[in-house]
């Protein structure tokens, strides 16, 4: 009978506690998962706000329309600059109370909400033409501040930094929970089947052989609840994902997208690999190695 063998006999045999062992695990898993799911998207916006491109001009109050037209054909003439929308106060108000209900804000009247010029940049060099863009239409009489998002960017860039400081805390605790977990898991297995491995070990059984199952038991937990983790995760999203409002995702210049493949595979196997190791250690201490 091959390891493999072994492995599906004895976990059949011991179900319940395997189950409550992946169970544990994938709870641990899910932790994890969103924090990195959490980081991921972050670092996407991050990213699509500094190479975006984009800036808000917005423009004096006392601002003609002859001004404003001679600075959109200086803006279109400019190169790089892909779009240039004006936008009234009229229409600024209108699309902040959209789908809201806000005393507050309807109460103020179209005056209160600035007109600006929403332009686009493309390009390898977009970020450092639109500060070049930024200076110059900032020194113009007619425009009160520019808009670059530039301040956002670096923001997000703190957040993330403080992100992946969690993600690698919670990576530590959940390194630990789960080989705590299978360890506990695997010597309570040992225990119900002592008879046989002593049985074993009489017939001239090495400890290896003995031990190859137990691991591959160990490594079948950590793999099966990391991937229980990410699919509960993906059923999560979906939900979250589809009450999303795309006027926020317009705004934030990106949707919410899941781990990638290569991240889901890889908390699989991490999980593998730290059932493996946690169930060799509790093996190597509880057989005479």
């Amino acid at each position: 009978m091959t390891p493999l063998d072994r492995a599906w006999r004895g976990g059949r045999n011991d179900w319940r506690l395997h189950f409550l062992s992946i169970f544990s695990v994938a709870v641990a898993f899910v932790c994890l998962a969103a924090a990195l799911l959490v980081v991921f998207n972050v670092q996407g916006i991050r990213a699509r706000w500094a190479s975006s491109g984009r800036a808000s001009v917005y423009l004096d109050p006392g601002v003609t329309e002859e001004q404003v037209r001679t600075v959109e054909r200086a803006l279109r003439a400019t190169a790089g600059v892909t779009t240039v929308r004006f936008v009234s106060s009229a229409d600024a108000r209108r699309e902040l109370l959209a789908d809201r209900v806000d005393d507050v804000l309807a109460a103020l009247p179209p005056e209160a909400f600035p007109a600006s010029l929403e332009v686009g940049l493309e390009g390898d060099d977009a970020t450092a033409r639109l500060d070049m863009v930024a200076k110059q239409l900032s020194a113009l009489p007619m425009v009160d501040r520019v808009e670059t998002y530039g301040t956002w960017s670096q923001r997000l860039g703190a957040l993330l930094a403080g992100g992946v400081t969690a993600a690698a805390i919670l990576a530590i605790i959940v390194l630990a929970a789960v080989v705590s977990v299978v360890s506990s898991t695997i010597r309570l297995v040992l225990q119900r089947r002592h008879i046989e491995v002593e049985v074993l070990k009489l017939v001239g059984a090495t400890d290896a052989f003995v031990r190859r199952p137990f691991v591959i038991e160990g490594a079948a937990q950590g793999a099966i609840g990391a991937a229980v983790a990410v699919a509960v995760l993906g059923f999560l999203y979906a939900i979250v994902r589809s009450q999303f409002d795309g006027q926020l995702g317009a705004m934030l210049g990106m949707t919410p997208t899941f781990l990638p493949i290569l991240a889901q595979a890889g908390m699989v196997v991490l999980g593998a690999l730290l059932g493996a190791g946690a169930a060799f250690l509790s093996l190597r201490r509880l057989l005479s190695i």
